[in-house]
């Protein structure tokens, strides 16, 4: 099954997006980490992508090497020869952070990885790389199981992404709904038909009375409950404590991909929550 076939699957249970991998024991944005993301069950993989100074596609978050190997210097700066040498500090990093035997993996490198086995979300730290990283996903036969995302919030956004060579990899759109202009959002969304969108709401009523307006759109909904600002209240953190009020809420009001630090956890939930919903089924399976 491709990517957008999965996510449009009315039957599947809420996706597990891996940010920045399964890093709970392995560096973040390293192959450990993928390949983690897989063993404890994640649908999606998100990764960040940047360009060597000598024009290979890596993975790395921050601009620096600072966070994840201790390096106070630009990513981009070195070649990727360069970058393969340099040892990566074991979960987020962090001054303090052991350092492991992972080393930077190229874009290629982990195409080969994920192929047939797990879907990736591509976070690209400059959008100009969209038609290179498009090009290097059909030249590697991984275009259907991956996506290219940015903020689509205007119509300048959305020429901008209709200007882009992509095809035959899934689009997902970024933006921000408030009570007022979720219609007009959807309406100016729909001209190029995102298979997905990564939101955020002021309200989770917003979402949840205007949720038939995104299966109409075909559009279904990923929210991040991340530790940072912008997921609010709705925080992995608290997730771990109180499910219901953070995964559940979220998707009772039809919030149907999460990503999270917490794959396990999110994994774990999930199950439980089907079993409670089906309890027949389960017994029968078990």
């Amino acid at each position: 099954m491709n990517y957008k076939d999965f996510i449009a699957d009315p039957n599947r249970s809420c996706a597990i997006v891996a940010h920045r991998g399964a890093w709970h024991g392995a560096p973040e944005n390293s192959l450990a980490a993928i390949e983690k993301a897989i063993a404890v069950g994640s649908d999606i993989v998100e990764i960040d992508v940047r360009k060597s100074a000598d024009g290979e596609l890596f993975l790395m978050h921050d601009d620096t090497l600072l966070r994840m190997a201790g390096i106070d210097r630009d990513a981009e700066t070195f070649t990727m020869a360069e970058l393969q040498a340099i040892a990566l500090r074991e979960d987020n990093g962090g001054e303090g952070r052991a350092f492991t035997d992972q080393r930077i993996p190229t874009l290629k490198q982990v195409f080969e990885t994920i192929r047939g086995r797990i879907f990736a979300d591509l976070d690209l730290k400059d959008r100009g790389l969209f038609s290179e990283v498009a090009t290097c996903a059909r030249e590697m036969g991984v275009a259907s199981s991956v996506d290219l995302k940015t903020t689509v919030m205007t119509r300048e956004d959305l020429d901008w992404v209709r200007a882009q060579n992509i095809e035959g990899v899934p689009f997902m759109a970024m933006a921000y709904f408030t009570a007022g202009d979720v219609s007009e959002r959807l309406s100016l969304l729909s001209e190029i038909k995102p298979f997905m969108c990564e939101l955020r709401f002021d309200h989770l009523d917003t979402i949840a009375s205007n949720r038939q307006l995104f299966r109409n759109a075909n559009m279904a909904i990923w929210f991040n409950t991340l530790d940072m600002a912008a997921s609010g209240e709705w925080t992995d953190p608290r997730a771990l404590i109180e499910p219901d009020a953070v995964w559940g809420r979220l998707m009772g009001a039809g919030v149907s991909t999460i990503q999270t630090d917490e794959p396990a956890a999110l994994r774990a939930y999930i199950k439980t929550r089907t079993a409670a919903r089906n309890p027949a089924e389960t017994l029968v399976a078990g």
